[in-house]
């Protein structure tokens, strides 16, 4: 167990450089890696109850502590991202499928990763799981809305369908990992260090099999949807930092928002994409699983440099 323990821990420490890893295998083995696409709703399914298990009472607790600032916070997560996503897209004159996956990338919920992100760069880890978790149980509601949309006028949407597969691969997986870590406290303590194993591994399958479905697209037209996806990121992290300073939630909390803004849960936006459109709409979501884990990454370097008490303006208290 303590071997496992150990890999676990090397393992999320070299997430981003694994989901890489994933990407390459994905070009250079495409026939294997994408025979793995059928599997990716169960592999992100697999990963979301392993967030329901790390689940507890205290992470709503914020919610009634500072709901100004998870509510500034969700409604960045759901206008900025998914704007962002069509309106780059369209900027850069996208095929309509990819236009399909940036809009799915922005109107996804947090990724569970940027929770580690945060705490890495000194924000509020609090309010980054309060919105991951409110981002994650609104997304059966938002995340169809916004796809039909933003992309509904260009391609077929079946917002029922989109409904169904997030209810399946999101929403009960989480609340049934919660409800295992009710009953079984002491089993899923004793489980937890082992969790970053399978969801970075779960995610590495998900970039390789999107990747080697798509080799051919990404090896044509990579860059260019690259660029739209480093875009869609940095301007993400920006306008979240952005909206947490002007709305006055204070430094860490600005942190916060401005990584689970930027940070998306790209694992759904795939499977939802794979399921649904086709395979190229899923590349989007591939690479920004690749790139915002950099991204993310080095922002937290930057930003444990300096301590949110030197950097803090002074702000309004929340009742």
């Amino acid at each position: 167990m303590r071997a496992l323990v150990r890999v676990a821990e090397v393992v999320g420490r070299w997430f981003a450089l694994l989901v890489v890893g994933g990407l390459v295998l994905g070009l250079l083995l495409p026939g294997p890696t994408a025979s793995l696409a059928p599997q990716v709703p169960l592999l992100l399914g697999v990963i979301m109850f392993g967030m329901g298990l790390t689940l507890r009472p205290a992470d709503f607790a914020v919610l009634g502590r500072r709901p100004r600032a998870v509510l500034v916070g969700v409604l960045a997560q759901y206008t900025v991202m998914p704007l962002l996503g069509w309106a780059v897209a369209r900027a850069l004159d996208l095929d309509p499928l990819l236009v399909v996956g940036m809009v799915l990338v922005g109107a996804s919920p947090g990724g569970t990763a940027s929770n580690v992100v945060v705490h890495l760069a000194r924000g509020d880890v609090a309010l980054s799981v309060a919105m991951t978790t409110v981002s994650t149980l609104l997304a059966p509601v938002l995340t169809p809305l916004l796809v039909l949309w933003l992309v509904g006028s260009t391609l077929d949407v079946q917002a029922s369908s989109l409904v169904v597969s997030i209810l399946q691969v999101v929403l009960v997986p989480v609340l049934a990992g919660a409800l295992v870590r009710r009953l079984a406290p002491g089993l899923v303590e004793r489980a937890l260090p082992l969790l970053p194993l399978v969801s970075v591994l779960g995610i590495v399958v998900v970039v390789s099999a999107v990747v080697g479905a798509n080799a051919d697209a990404v090896r044509s037209a990579g860059l260019l949807v690259l660029l739209a996806v480093v875009l869609h990121n940095l301007l993400g992290l920006a306008l979240g930092r952005l909206v947490g300073r002007v709305t006055g939630v204070g430094e860490a909390a600005s942190r916060a928002v401005s990584i689970e803004v930027g940070m998306q849960n790209s694992g759904l936006a795939a499977a939802l994409a794979t399921a649904h459109f086709a395979p190229l709409a899923a590349l989007p979501a591939a690479l920004f699983s690749v790139w915002h884990n950099l991204s993310g990454s080095t922002l937290a370097s930057f930003w444990a440099r300096r301590p949110p008490e030197r950097a803090q303006v002074a702000a309004p208290t929340e009742g």
